[in-house]
């Protein structure tokens, strides 16, 4: 028996040109600012965190100077203690807006059926008309983040087009998916049509960086109540992402196949690529998908190190000022992660994420004697600063992605556009209703 490839550790000096080049990236983004575009229907605003994804992937891209891989493989592993801090963040929003999150609650799991049936009701159909074959299903069963892969191979196995459909959803969402949910969102709250706690449901995709950049239009368009707005998306974010195995196992994927073959009637709809030899082409691919996605790691002090110098920089421009309230923020918010991981240690079953999610809504709730000293610490950190360094980090571990975006093709860009839009909306559409029912 083989013994599995342990992750090789990187050290300061790998981490050192990424976090240089982030914090570069992500001053310049903070210093330029939100940008707002009037398109007659309603007005789209870019937040600088889009500045930073997009800049980080022309960084990681550039052939003048190429970033080489390893180094991106670092900023991907980054990526996954940044989404920790936001987490964090987002749960101190949490615990003050109880009583509203209290009050939605049928209508916060009801608009969980929308995240279900948006992308298979809408996305696979037009996959089918666009003939992608059995990846359809992989590819419309649900917006396909890190435990899909886990899910479709063991039922259809790594060498299938189920699979390939994972991979081509996971690498579109991942390259495109913040930027156009930010435009969605800002371009739909801006029409005043949708409750904001309507929109914050619909905004829990189960994706950190898409539910962030949603969020931030939300509450743009609807100040006043952006403390509820951001509770409201960070639980309907954790409730997709803890159900969202079990559903996808039991509900989403049978679901998915089912449809797919009552609407091709067991007829093989694949494009050309589906034709003898494609199993060669397919291993090859399989290949560099691995080469590509190959983990590396950071001692847990020196991601931490690097994320709070970089996020430091990024909140006091946010605050236009350098405060010792937002380094008592960050230190509250590091506190939070570390307990975070120790809880999810201990405990074997429970992850890390809904620990810190749970624990942090806790002590900023009224019910925590600290919660008032907590509080404004952790609210001088601008939640938005977080998820620029986030995807700037994001942008540049992409490069490496981009020859698995050509491989798969165009036909996945529609289909990826349109599942994120039924997601999102139909979830909105039925947590409209489910609030209007219960109030």
């Amino acid at each position: 028996m083989t013994t599995p490839a342990v992750p090789p550790v990187a050290g300061p000096k790998q981490a050192l040109p990424i976090a240089v080049l982030a914090l570069v990236i992500g001053l310049v983004v903070q210093f330029v600012g939100q940008a707002e575009i009037d398109l007659g229907i309603g007005s789209i605003i870019i937040f600088p965190m889009v500045w930073g994804l997009v800049l980080g992937l022309l960084v990681s891209v550039q052939r003048f100077k190429p970033l080489g891989v390893d180094l991106q493989k670092v900023a991907a592993a980054l990526v996954g203690v940044a989404v920790m801090l936001l987490v964090a963040r987002l749960a101190f929003n949490i615990g003050p807006s109880l009583p509203v999150l209290v009050r939605a609650g049928p209508a916060l799991l009801l608009q969980e059926v929308g995240h279900l049936l948006g992308t298979v009701a809408l996305a696979l159909p037009l996959a089918v008309l666009l003939r992608m074959g059995g990846a359809t299903v992989g590819a419309t069963f649900s917006l396909d983040r890190e435990p899909s892969f886990a899910m479709v191979s063991e039922k259809y196995g790594p060498d299938s087009d189920q699979y390939r459909g994972v991979l081509a959803m996971y690498v579109f969402g991942t390259l495109f998916g913040a930027v156009f949910i930010t435009l969605l969102t800002s371009l739909v709250a801006n029409w005043r049509v949708f409750d904001p706690l309507a929109l914050a449901m619909g905004a829990g995709v189960g994706s950190g960086s898409m539910m962030a950049a949603s969020t931030a239009s939300i509450a743009d368009a609807y100040p006043a109540q952006a403390e509820a707005v951001l509770g409201m998306a960070a639980v309907s974010n954790l409730i997709t992402t803890i159900l969202g195995v079990y559903v996808g196992i039991y509900l989403a994927l049978p679901l998915a196949d089912r449809f797919y073959r009552l609407l091709t009637r067991g007829r093989d709809t694949a494009a050309a690529g589906g034709s003898a030899g494609a199993g060669a082409g397919n291993r090859a691919f399989r290949e560099q998908v691995a080469a590509a996605s190959a983990q590396v790691t950071l001692p847990l002090w020196l991601s931490l190190a690097v994320l709070t110098v970089l996020g430091l920089g990024t909140a006091s421009i946010a605050a236009e000022a350098f405060s010792w309230k937002i380094v008592g923020g960050y230190a509250v918010l590091l506190a939070l992660v570390l307990l975070g991981l120790l809880l999810a240690k201990v405990s074997r079953k429970i992850s890390a994420i809904v620990w810190i999610t749970t624990v942090g809504a806790y002590i900023s709730s009224p019910w925590f004697p600290a919660a008032e000293v907590l509080n404004p610490l952790v609210k001088s950190v601008d939640f938005l600063s977080i998820a620029t360094i986030m995807l700037t980090l994001a942008g540049l571990s992409l490069g490496k992605d981009i020859p698995l975006l050509r491989r798969i093709g165009w036909k996945i860009i529609p289909v990826g556009l349109v599942a994120i839009t039924a997601s999102f909306l139909l979830s909105t559409v039925i947590a409209e209703f489910a609030l209007g029912l219960w109030g």
